[in-house]
């Protein structure tokens, strides 16, 4: 049977002397793998359109059972080529390809997941030092994916956070920070605190700033420039949350960034 469909390519493993496994975030089948035949024995477009980052129109053959169908086609409708070129930002974008090996099961449809990853590499095409935007696809992803933490509530009790306000209290007033518990993926308030947990302090502005980018659009985020103290706050929890999630170290992007084996955070 031949599928066709669109696809970004999340990372390519060499397979005998000159073939490929290419692994994509399609639009219609999600995380897909497909063999592709002998790309790496001559220089030509097709060999081209299976680098990483690249976003083409595939056409694959296979039985519908079938693991790993044959791409037998790929047409380029942008390369994405400059983020691949500086070292740097490939290094940073590894972080959100590697969400999308670790997180999304294989052949399941996430076309929101898909349009946001291509809408974020257009953007990192003109500017791809642009921290907001790593972050904002963090949370989106996590948001659709459902792993987002959970910041509206202790995640024992239920007290809910109001208005960015810390979470109620029963006795005393409430306290000046929310302490969130990487090992709960939760705020925790201070009556459910369990000995021994560590939090992270999270300012109630920081927990404000976290909402307004859950309800913001793409194209919202280019007229915001946050202040480097609300980015960094949302940055820690967020990573702390996704290397919890994630478990032990695992990467697919080792040979890529040398100096740790688990994903780039």
């Amino acid at each position: 049977m031949l599928k066709r469909t669109d696809g970004i390519v999340l990372k390519s493993t060499v397979f005998g002397e000159a073939d490929l496994i290419v692994t994509y975030l399609t639009s219609d089948y999600g995380l897909l793998k497909a063999f592709a035949k002998s790309p790496r024995k001559i220089r030509s477009r097709f060999g081209s359109s299976l680098e990483p980052l690249t976003y083409s129109r595939i056409s694959m053959l296979g039985k519908e059972e079938s693991n790993l169908p044959r791409l037998t086609q790929s047409d380029i409708i942008r390369p994405f080529y400059s983020l691949r070129e500086d070292f740097k930002c490939l290094l940073n974008i590894s972080e959100i390809l590697e969400l999308n090996l670790n997180f999304l099961p294989e052949r399941e449809s996430h076309p929101e997941i898909f349009r946001l990853l291509l809408n974020m590499l257009t953007k990192l095409e003109f500017n791809c030092s642009n921290r907001l935007y790593y972050l904002y696809f963090k949370i989106r992803f996590l948001e659709i994916t459902g792993y987002s933490p959970r910041l509206d509530a202790c995640g024992r009790c239920g007290d809910t956070v109001e208005h960015g306000r810390p979470a109620k209290r029963k006795n005393g007033g409430p306290p000046a920070h929310h302490n969130f518990y990487v090992s709960h993926g939760s705020i925790i308030c201070q009556k459910c605190i369990a000995e021994g947990d560590e939090p992270i302090r999270l300012s109630t502005s920081a927990l404000r700033f976290y909402r307004s980018l859950l309800k913001w659009n793409p194209a919202a985020i280019d007229r915001i420039i946050p202040p480097e103290s609300l980015l960094s706050e949302i940055e820690g929890i967020i990573n702390s949350h996704i290397r919890y999630v994630l478990g032990p170290p695992r990467s697919s992007y080792g040979a890529v960034r040398k100096d740790t084996a688990r994903i780039a955070l």
